[in-house]
């Protein structure tokens, strides 16, 4: 029985991690939040693993819990914080209204594409 539970946890491991890594049509963003909120999930999973292996008496099960939560804990707050890097820099290059890069001028322009408004830089010479 815990050789099936084990396995069990394996393949939702194996599944999350096969589905983070093939790119949808999402925004990069929101891969990033849904990678995170993965990462949270497996966090919450090998807690309830090692909690069931505490109250089964099960060292190997406690152990392979506690592990398998500290490295999606530590995942998720880097994902976290370069989440926030990311959000940062994104504001900080857009609050220019323009900028130089290989000798040529980018202005920010407002476009509007299916009634969303958004800033891009256009190359101007």
């Amino acid at each position: 029985m815990q050789t099936k539970i084990v396995r069990l946890l394996g393949g939702a491991l194996a599944a999350i991690t096969l589905l983070g890594a093939f790119p949808g049509a999402t925004l990069a963003q929101d891969k990033r939040q849904q990678t995170k909120n993965d990462w949270r999930n497996l966090a919450a999973l090998a807690g309830g693993l090692t909690a069931f292996g505490l109250i089964k008496h099960d060292p190997t099960l406690s152990f392979v819990g506690a592990a398998g939560a500290l490295y999606s804990v530590d995942r998720y707050e880097k994902d976290r914080k370069s989440q926030d890097k990311a959000a940062r820099t994104r504001a900080s290059l857009f609050s220019k209204t323009y900028f130089y890069r290989d000798g040529h001028r980018y202005e920010r322009r407002l476009v509007t594409s299916k009634g969303h408004k958004y800033y891009r830089f256009k190359r101007v010479d």
